[in-house]
């Protein structure tokens, strides 16, 4: 059964609001957001959002958040939140600091002041949003804990993070290489 699609929550406002509350408004001189915001147009599955900056195909300047809509279009609006404001983390880091680095001590120290600041959503490193299985082509599964995941494409080389961490000090082992079994198997 396919379910209606709600309308998604247009993002710019959420900017601003973001923007002045854990930001200063610094995202957003004069009004005018420093980054393009936009929801994917379906093919962003894989994560919930990004950050990316870098020149367009005719020279000009790109620098976007993307969210996914396929992943945050069924969750809570607090998910949305939280992923809008973990890529404004990076564009404020970028943009703002002009500095090169992707979740390190400015990132981790302005996204512990947000969580510190405010009960209303949780920013994290890492979102654990579930893929929908009905886009996932294959189920990877871990041998030692039997964790599952969904993936849209067969990767080579991935290991569960989970068991890497406990059982080897977080260091990738092949003892802990993921098995992909294709979706219909699953």
């Amino acid at each position: 059964m396919r379910r209606l699609a709600v309308p998604l929550e247009p993002l710019l406002p959420l900017f601003h609001r973001l923007n002045r509350e854990h930001f200063d408004g610094t995202l957003a001189p004069d009004g005018r957001p420093l980054v393009a915001l936009r929801w994917s147009d379906g093919r962003l599955t894989r994560t919930a959002g990004l950050y990316r900056r870098g020149w367009r195909a005719d020279g000009s300047d790109l620098c976007e958040i993307v969210l996914s809509r396929p992943l945050l279009e069924p969750l809570p609006r607090e998910a949305t939140l939280s992923t809008l404001c973990h890529e404004m983390i990076h564009a404020w880091v970028d943009r703002v600091l002009e500095e090169r680095e992707v979740h390190g001590p400015r990132f981790r120290g302005r996204m512990e002041a947000i969580n510190r600041s405010q009960p209303g959503f949780k920013v994290e490193l890492r979102h654990r949003y579930p893929l929908p299985r009905e886009a996932a082509r294959w189920i990877a599964r871990c041998p030692r804990c039997a964790h599952e995941a969904a993936y849209q494409r067969r990767r080579r080389g991935l290991a569960c993070r989970r068991c890497c961490e406990r059982f080897h000090g977080g260091r990738w082992d092949p003892s802990c290489l993921l098995v992909f079994e294709p979706r219909s198997a699953a």
